[in-house]
């Protein structure tokens, strides 16, 4: 059971998310990232957020859920806010 894969992915406004057949793609104000995914999972994109769904229950798939869930909200965070490290 995949605890990452089933959130939803939050998209600010100033994000467009593309996805494609096998790869997708984001870009916002600080730039345009690419990500190519394995089409195991499906990625749609339903109004201010993204949805990760796998196809199968396959232990490819389980891995892969979480794992495409991430990517794309690092992408979305990275592209939005950039990345920044808070030493303490």
């Amino acid at each position: 059971m995949s605890r990452i894969g089933k959130l939803p992915v939050a998209i600010p406004s100033s994000v467009k998310v593309t996805v494609g057949a096998d790869s997708f793609s984001v870009e916002g104000p600080k730039g345009k990232l690419t990500q190519n995914y394995d089409p195991i999972v499906e990625i749609k994109v339903d109004g201010a957020q993204a949805i990760v769904t796998r196809k199968d229950d396959t232990k490819k798939a389980r891995s892969c859920h979480g794992l495409y869930r991430n990517l794309l909200n690092n992408m979305v965070v990275g592209v939005s806010e950039g990345f920044t490290k808070t030493l303490l």
